[in-house]
């Protein structure tokens, strides 16, 4: 076994696989939820606490990251694991979604793109060589190829021309990390899927990954507005198109529902916003559904947020003190709902996990779904 990256597929149960990515910092136990620290930091958590739920990993964001405090600032201070205190492995976004969704401050060519910072108008340029060195500054565990993710309801034209590109820049990434020296040989490289809805340019788009050659493969380009049944359509051959010795990343997904019916199909690794964001917004996550603490419901109610939920949260707070929490616009709100929403993502990780190893996944799947999507 390498110290690098080795993925361990340990049982499957139809398509949905239970395994391992083992790298120099640690163990990621898969199908995995990545909380998603974009600016070095999970929203209203300490990277103590983030841990504490069962993360493995966590996500960080090239574009956010290059703007401020600045790659080369935190590759001075040692790197984004220790500016950030947080030990194990990092994934790092390449930039693309965020090219995609800054189209009114862009300008797209073969090259790469311009484009002026939302922060402070300032133009800078991003190219697959630039993004590789920039996560190669930042000492991330595993690298994304530079890719565009055009959005779904452009024509098949645009798609298809847009994958094409993007398999341009994913030779580019490629020949850039492997140029990265130290770093290169203790990290990986993930390729991106593209070609959104259409089954035969994804597969042309997985070919060419293929040739390329990726320590693991992300499907882009869903979870943009498609909706949930065009998603599950989509990974209904997406997936199987990718190496089955190779973890398979579905990125900025999703709701619980979306993770069993993703992990039903064949993914393994997942990363979304939502739990953090819901959380400071006063929604919180529970086998039976989501819940709204800022409904009038809850101003009595001395039930903790979940009763099956064995986070910190759970067994400590009411419903009543966080409902009061959030409607008074209280940090501590935040704290408590994040705390319970990353720890609920990775229990659900969890018993994807056991279920799986059980060959009991089938089970499982139709009994959360009864409980979760009930209301």
């Amino acid at each position: 076994m390498s110290n690098r990256f080795d993925f361990m597929i340990h049982a499957t149960d139809g398509n949905a696989r239970t395994g391992q990515i083992q790298m120099l910092r640690g163990a990621t136990r898969t199908p995995a939820f990545m909380p998603v620290g974009t600016a070095a930091t999970v929203k209203a958590m300490k990277p103590e606490t983030v841990r504490k739920t069962g993360a493995d990993i966590i996500l960080g964001n090239t574009y956010h990251l290059m703007l401020r405090p600045g790659a080369e600032r935190v590759a001075r201070l040692g790197g984004l694991h220790k500016f950030m205190n947080w030990d194990r492995p990092i994934l790092t976004d390449s930039g693309g979604y965020q090219v995609m969704s800054l189209s009114d401050l862009r300008k797209l060519t073969e090259q790469g793109v311009e484009f002026r910072s939302h922060i402070d108008g300032a133009k800078h340029m991003l190219t697959p060589e630039r993004s590789m060195e920039i996560q190669r500054l930042l000492g991330s565990d595993i690298v994304m190829a530079f890719d565009e993710c055009p959005r779904a309801d452009q024509s098949r034209e645009v798609i298809a021309a847009s994958m094409e590109m993007s398999m341009r820049w994913a030779r580019r990434s490629r020949d850039g990390f492997d140029t990265g020296g130290e770093h290169a040989e203790r990290s990986a490289l993930f390729g991106i899927q593209q070609g959104a809805l259409d089954e035969e340019l994804r597969k042309r788009s997985a070919d060419a990954l293929t040739d390329i050659g990726f320590d693991g493969y992300a499907i882009g380009g869903l979870a943009v507005g498609e909706g949930q049944e065009a998603m599950f359509a989509t990974l209904d051959f997406a997936p199987g198109q990718l190496p089955a010795d190779r973890p398979r990343y579905l990125m900025g997904v999703g709701k619980p529902d979306d993770l069993v019916g993703a992990v039903e199909r064949g993914v393994d690794m997942f990363d979304c916003v939502l739990p953090s964001r819901s959380g400071r917004n006063g929604q919180a996550f529970t086998w039976n559904g989501p819940i709204n603490l800022r409904n009038a419901r809850f101003a009595e109610d001395q039930e903790p947020l979940d009763n099956r939920c064995a986070c910190d949260t759970c067994a400590t707070y009411s419903r009543a003190y966080i409902h009061h929490l959030v409607k008074s616009s209280e940090i501590l709100g935040a704290i408590l709902m994040t705390e319970h929403n990353i720890a609920f993502y990775q229990q659900l990780m969890q018993a994807m996990r056991d279920a799986i190893a059980a060959g009991q996944f089938a089970q499982f799947a139709q009994y959360f779904r009864q409980d979760y999507l009930r209301q």
